[in-house]
């Protein structure tokens, strides 16, 4: 098995700083970062680019695009007109693809950030014309994203190809959508339960939803929060345990995209 290891990063501002992204850069094989709407700012982005590209081909860089909520950390729904939105995501893929490209790197993938990606995967207009701008921008790009048939949907129309994404810390409801993080256990801290719904995920081709039902899960990525309180230790566990089962960590853009 072949699986992408990814975590979401640059979610600092100014002199704040979330998560040791350094450290997270030296055992996953992708990253999503962020460009300035929700977090991270030109500084943060370039210095994560930077510190991306001494891994060479074993890393992509991916751009995470939010809401425009610094305040909020793009994790608060917002009602902005599709048209505008669109350009909202635009803005952002442009922003990281050109600190990419004077940093000597290609910007490989995109993924969508809190409310913004909770919002598209559960509304196929939404995510039709926000993967549209996506394609308009480079139709070479990759959607990393969690489960959700909208955007796949909205891939495939658009010839986009869309890699799966688990989210090894959130709980998803019995059709795969990330289920509210308001719910109690909606995010999970434990790490020996990360650790056992990765396990389940790598022998059984499942994961059990927040209901309790065990549900197909097919991914070609899986992620880690950054600003989670012993993300660096979580992931460098679910690197061992993905190895420990004879899985490779290969980059999302260096696997072959999967059979429909």
């Amino acid at each position: 098995m072949d699986i992408d290891l990814n975590a979401d990063l640059g979610e600092g501002f100014g002199p704040w700083r979330m998560g040791d992204d350094e450290a997270l850069l030296k055992i996953i094989s992708s990253a999503n970062i962020a460009c300035g709407f929700h977090a991270g700012d030109p500084v943060i982005m370039e210095r994560t680019v930077r510190l991306a590209a001494t891994r060479g081909i074993d890393i992509d860089i991916g751009a995470h695009v939010g809401f425009p909520d610094l305040g909020g950390f793009g994790r608060r729904p917002m009602q902005i007109d599709t048209n505008e939105l669109a350009s909202i995501v635009v803005y952002q893929l442009g922003a990281l693809a050109g600190i990419a490209q004077a940093c000597g790197r290609r910007m490989t993938h995109m993924s969508f950030h809190g409310a913004l990606g909770n919002m598209a995967a559960a509304d196929a207009d939404l995510a039709m014309a926000l993967v549209e701008a996506v394609a308009r921008f480079d139709p070479g790009l990759i959607i990393s994203s969690s489960a959700s048939v909208a955007i796949e949907s909205a891939g495939d129309h658009h010839g986009l190809r869309v890699a799966s994404s688990f989210l090894a810390d959130r709980a998803c409801d019995d059709n795969g959508l990330l289920v509210p993080r308001k719910l109690p256990d909606s995010v999970i801290h434990d790490s020996t339960k990360v650790l056992a719904r990765v396990t389940q995920l790598l022998e059984e081709g499942t994961v059990t939803a927040y209901s309790g039902r065990k549900i197909p899960m097919r991914a070609s990525s899986i992620l880690l929060h950054g600003d989670t309180p012993g993300a660096v230790a979580l992931a460098a566990a679910v690197r061992a345990k993905i190895e420990s089962v004879g899985g490779r960590i290969v980059p999302i853009s260096r696997q072959s995209p999967a059979a429909p």
